[in-house]
C-alpha cells in the first residue's frame, strides 16, 4: 500500500472513479457516503466503505477522518452538503482537501472555506473531448492553469527517426518535453539525443498558444 490514506466522501461517479483507482493505485481509501447501494456497489474496491451521514461531525471524529492525509469530496451536485464538508474536514485537521464544484461561485466558496483544490470534472472532460476534437494527435490533456497545460500527443511523423535536439520542439513550438512513452515503457526527462520512434507518445508541458500553433502547423 501507498503510504497516504484517502477519504472520499459522497461516491457517485466521480467520488466512486477517484476511489477505486486510489485504491488500484496501491492506496489506503475509506469511501463515505450515505447510500447503502452506493456503499455496498464500492466495498470490494476499496480498503473500506462506510454508510453513514458526513454532515455529522462526531460520525466524521467517529471515523478517524482527522488522520487522513487527503479528503476528496465528490458531493458537488449538493453545494450545501459540499460547503458543510470541506468545512468539517478541514477544521479536523485534514492536510489536504479536494472538493468538487458545480460552479465558479462554489468554487470561490470551497476555497474561502479551506479547499486547497477545486475541481470540474464536467468542464474539463469538456476540454479534453474540444482538444482531441480538434486535433487526432492529442490523446490526453491536464489543464494546470488557464495558460499552460500537460498534453499528451502522439509524434508527428516528420518526427520518426530524429533526436529531440534535431527537432528542437521547444523553439519551434513551445513543447517542453517532460517524457516519452514507448509501449509499456515511460522515460522521464528525456536527453537531447533521444531519438523519437514510431508509435512514441511524448508528455509535453505547453501553453494553449502554442497547442494551437502545433495544430495548425
Amino acid at each position: 500500500m501507498s503510504g497516504k490514506q484517502f477519504v472520499v466522501i459522497g461516491l457517485g461517479r466521480f467520488g466512486s472513479s477517484v476511489a477505486k483507482t486510489l485504491y488500484t493505485l496501491g492506496c489506503d481509501v475509506l469511501a463515505i457516503d450515505s447510500s447503502e447501494e452506493l456503499v455496498q456497489n464500492i466495498s470490494d474496491s476499496v480498503t473500506r466503505a462506510v454508510q453513514a451521514d458526513a454532515t455529522d461531525e462526531k460520525v466524521l471524529r467517529s471515523l478517524g477522518v482527522r488522520n487522513f492525509d487527503v479528503a476528496i469530496i465528490g458531493t458537488g451536485t449538493d453545494i450545501q452538503t459540499s460547503l458543510l464538508v470541506t468545512l468539517m474536514v478541514k477544521e479536523l485537521g485534514v492536510k489536504t482537501v479536494v472538493a468538487k464544484a458545480q460552479n465558479e461561485l462554489h468554487a470561490k466558496v470551497l476555497l474561502k472555506i479551506g479547499a486547497d483544490r477545486v475541481i470540474f470534472p464536467e468542464k474539463e472532460a469538456g476540454v479534453k473531448l474540444a482538444y482531441s476534437l480538434i486535433s487526432s494527435n492529442i490523446l490526453d490533456f491536464i489543464e494546470l492553469s488557464p495558460e499552460y497545460n500537460i498534453v499528451e500527443i502522439i509524434a508527428i511523423r516528420d518526427w520518426i527517426g530524429k533526436s529531440l535536439n534535431e527537432l528542437k520542439l521547444r523553439q519551434r513550438f513551445g513543447l517542453n518535453i517532460i517524457a516519452i512513452k514507448r509501449e509499456n515503457n515511460i522515460k522521464i526527462t528525456p536527453s537531447a539525443d533521444d531519438i523519437i520512434m514510431e508509435g512514441d507518445n511524448l508528455v509535453v508541458i505547453a501553453s494553449t498558444d502554442d497547442i494551437n500553433k502545433l495544430n495548425h502547423s
